[in-house]
């Protein structure tokens, strides 16, 4: 006769580091925010920008000098517009100041942001320097240069040897390049920190294997930094172009669209008829244009670069 023993195995608990998730209750239970969360946003957005908008655009059908009641002329603004010489300048002139800002500050933006990805000290220190132009307002960085570049008590009066006459407000050429240059040192570091944040971002190990490869610096900038950082330039252009075609404190404080209509862009341009000569629907023409130029292009280089597919730089990546 056989005796059959069976030993009873403790019933599995816990796995030591485990962390058991307890169950959730109705209590604990989160729903999705609804509607109420962005009813705020939504109303600040409407008053601001949509109720604007729509007043704007009404008012590029009238005839308005601020002071009697608005009449209605149909297209004649838009159809004066076209045929002023001062605008269709105006529009040209928008264009290069919006070239030359994507060229200059997008591959300085990309080195600049590359570089203060790294955590060494004395990047942190320099960084920080670098970015102080980024928390000054527009006016207050047209202001000082413009002190900063007077031709009689400025930089070029201490210079005659680099700047000849002193007077780099009195010719299209130069007055232009002091825009460029103006714009580039206030919004460079904002674009900078964009791409320090995506450097930062791209996986390391992209790096350790491609320099087991045999990869140098220069062939992993170009292989590995600026395939991860092509969603955030797109990002960075878009922003570039709107702000280029949206500036106006830069030139009125700077140049007043002088000499002469030289440096006029379109910003300054409706500024110049709604304020200085009281032509608000013609004024209100040019801002709906505006609106309208900035918002197709920005949607032709989302559409052209393929960012509305939205795919990750980092997919195949563990």
């Amino acid at each position: 006769m056989t005796t059959e023993i069976t030993s009873a195995r403790p019933a599995a608990g816990p796995r030591k580091g485990s962390r058991r998730r307890p169950p959730a209750s109705s209590a604990t239970k989160v729903g999705r925010p609804g509607f109420a969360w962005a009813l705020p946003a939504a109303v600040f957005f409407a008053l601001f920008a949509i109720v604007p908008l729509i007043m704007v655009a009404v008012l590029s059908f009238m005839s308005w000098d601020g002071i009697s009641s608005p009449e209605f002329v149909g297209t004649d603004n838009w159809s004066r517009l076209m045929d002023d010489p001062v605008m269709l300048k105006s529009i040209w002139l928008t264009l290069l100041l919006t070239v030359l800002g994507v060229v200059i500050q997008t591959p300085l933006s990309i080195v600049l942001g590359v570089w203060a990805a790294g955590h060494q000290r004395n990047r942190a220190v320099l960084s920080v320097i670098y970015f102080i132009p980024l928390l000054l307002s527009a006016t207050a960085v047209s202001v000082l240069w413009r002190a900063l570049l007077d031709p009689n008590f400025g930089i070029p009066a201490d210079a005659p040897w680099l700047f000849g006459d002193g007077n780099l407000f009195g010719e299209q050429a130069t007055a232009i390049g002091v825009l460029a240059f103006v714009s580039t040192w206030q919004f460079t570091p904002f674009h900078t920190l964009i791409y320090q944040g995506a450097a930062r971002a791209v996986p390391q190990v992209l790096y350790q294997a491609a320099e087991i490869d045999g990869a140098g610096r220069y062939r992993q900038f170009f292989h590995i930094t600026l395939p991860q950082l092509r969603n955030s330039m797109i990002t960075s252009m878009i922003l570039m172009i709107v702000g280029g075609l949206t500036t106006f404190e830069t030139v009125l404080i700077l140049t007043q669209g002088g000499p002469g209509t030289d440096t006029t862009i379109s910003a300054y341009y409706m500024y110049d008829k709604a304020f200085k000569g009281f032509d608000f629907g013609a004024g209100s023409a040019i801002a709906l244009a505006l609106v309208v130029a900035a918002t197709i292009i920005s949607l032709v280089v989302v559409r052209v670069s393929g960012y509305d597919k939205m795919r990750s730089t980092m997919e195949g990546v563990s």
